[in-house]
């Protein structure tokens, strides 16, 4: 599941972090982590798209900020309506924002020919779980709802996420399994959720199980470490009840069939690792077909990196062509 060494091109990227004297997330205070995210991982708005426009929605706590990428073919008029993608980004529910995210959305829009709608949800610890779920539903609604605006199709609407991202998109899926088939079930809106095409989680956090085989590998890292994801949990759970929900802990889910058909990526050298396996076998088992893309020296984070490390482009390039098909 690991490979003998970190790939040469995602260690020369560790090895750039590390020289800038940085402390682990979980050294840092918030406030001083988000600054950190947001200064090391938003970059130049590359690659170009179409359009780009910073919107927002009325959620069931307040106004939520969107960015809405469109590739060329959603403001064609002369061609159908492209396929949209509901994206949120990565953080440990803690940090991350629509700049930190950009690079990414900006290639799964022109890769995948989708309209992406990049979602950034409130942060614990001020506001714990279950506000981002809930937010992330409301999300996927709204996008769909507009979607036919922004030139996308709502027929052909999927979710995607990296890391805590990742575990978002799969808790709106689950709300939209839990409500969608119930002709009183209501999103948060208060209307019905909508039908989602497919999933796409990029190294999500699927379980809380610290002591794995993957979680004692990589306990120090590189890029994510054990004692940040228990720092992250300590920010986003209200409580040890929060962990047993699988709207927060996936893995918790009594059932993870019928649901959207998924692609799951996951890296070797990466804490993250042993929980996305077991969630793509348990999609597999289960009944939601699933893909699952492993890259053994890989490290957490790294499809962020397709402009520098060239399996990073090949899995972007993957999980962009699983979008265009079942999208």
């Amino acid at each position: 599941m690991r490979a003998d060494e970190l790939d040469p091109e995602i260690a020369a990227v560790v090895d750039e972090i590390a020289a800038l004297g940085l402390p682990e997330w979980h050294e840092l205070s918030v406030d001083a982590a988000r600054r950190v995210e947001d200064e090391v991982f938003s970059g130049d708005p590359e690659p170009p798209v179409a359009d780009v426009r910073d919107l927002a929605f009325d959620g069931p706590h307040g106004a939520v900020p969107a960015r809405v990428y469109r590739p060329e073919a959603a403001i064609d008029e002369s061609t159908p309506p492209t396929r949209t993608l509901v994206h949120f980004h990565g953080g440990g529910w803690t940090l991350g924002t629509l700049d930190s995210i950009d690079g990414p959305c900006r290639e799964l829009a022109t890769r995948a020919d989708a309209v992406v709608v990049s979602v950034d949800y409130r942060l614990a610890p001020e506001h714990p779980f279950p506000v981002a779920v809930e937010e992330a539903a409301a999300a996927v609604a709204w996008g769909a709802r507009n979607a036919a605006t922004f030139g996308g199709d709502p027929e052909r609407l999927g979710v995607s996420g990296t890391s805590a991202g990742g575990t978002l998109a799969l808790a709106a899926a689950l709300h939209a399994r839990e409500f969608g088939g119930d002709p009183a079930g209501e999103g948060p809106d208060g209307t019905a959720p909508p039908e989602i095409a497919g999933q796409f989680l990029l190294y999500p956090i699927a379980g809380r199980d610290f002591e794995t085989d993957s979680y004692r590998e990589n306990a120090d890292g590189p890029l994510l470490t054990r004692a940040d994801m228990r720092w992250f949990f300590d920010q986003y759970l209200r409580s040890p009840v929060d962990a047993r929900n699988p709207f927060a802990v996936p893995l918790r889910a009594a059932d993870l069939g019928a649901l959207p058909p998924a692609t799951v990526v996951t890296a070797g050298f990466d804490p993250l690792r042993d929980d996305g396996v077991a969630l793509a076998e348990r999609f597999d088992r289960e009944g939601t077909p699933v893909e699952h893309r492993h890259y053994p020296a890989m490290a957490h984070g790294f499809c962020s990196l397709a402009d520098r490390v060239d399996a990073a482009e090949a899995a972007l390039s993957a999980v962009a062509g699983d979008v265009r098909e079942r999208l």
